[in-house]
């Protein structure tokens, strides 16, 4: 066993989750090693967030004290939002793995207020899900390509 290939699609899911399934189907990972280190690498994100912002949102604001400032919507915060309004927890933590990255739905989550529990356990439902269906995909369309 190579750890450092699976530590290279843990740290990889950590910031990217579809990158995770990439990098293990370049380092020539099982499909079921690869899904199972994407998912670590995301909850592992997921659960640093969800723990430490309390901490996080202290030191920010220290480093970056309150202006007056109008409010920006962009594309993603419009997203996030109608996302909430519509499937609420379940949605965004479907979403995080394809559009907002564990760091930004775990992000989008605790903003909303949301149980650090649950959170946690439809962030995990989420990443198996997606583990497994980006894994099998890409690793399907790597037979079909080449």
């Amino acid at each position: 066993m190579n750890f450092a290939k699976y530590i290279s699609v843990i740290a990889i899911s950590m910031l990217k989750f579809a990158g995770g399934p990439l990098t293990g189907l370049a380092l020539k990972l099982g499909w079921v090693e690869t899904a199972i280190c994407s998912v670590i690498g995301m909850m592992i994100t997921v659960t640093l967030i969800v723990y430490s912002s309390d901490f996080i949102q202290k030191v920010w604001i220290n480093f970056f004290p309150k202006k007056e400032k109008t409010k920006k919507f962009t594309k993603m915060n419009r997203l996030a939002i109608k996302t909430r309004r519509k499937f609420g927890l379940i949605g965004i933590s479907l979403l995080t793995p394809l559009l907002f990255t564990p760091i930004g739905g775990a992000a989008i989550a605790m903003a909303f207020r949301y149980d650090k529990r649950e959170i946690m356990v439809q962030m995990f439902i989420s990443a198996v899900v997606w583990a497994i269906v980006q894994t099998l995909f890409f690793y399907f369309v790597k037979d079909l390509i080449f």
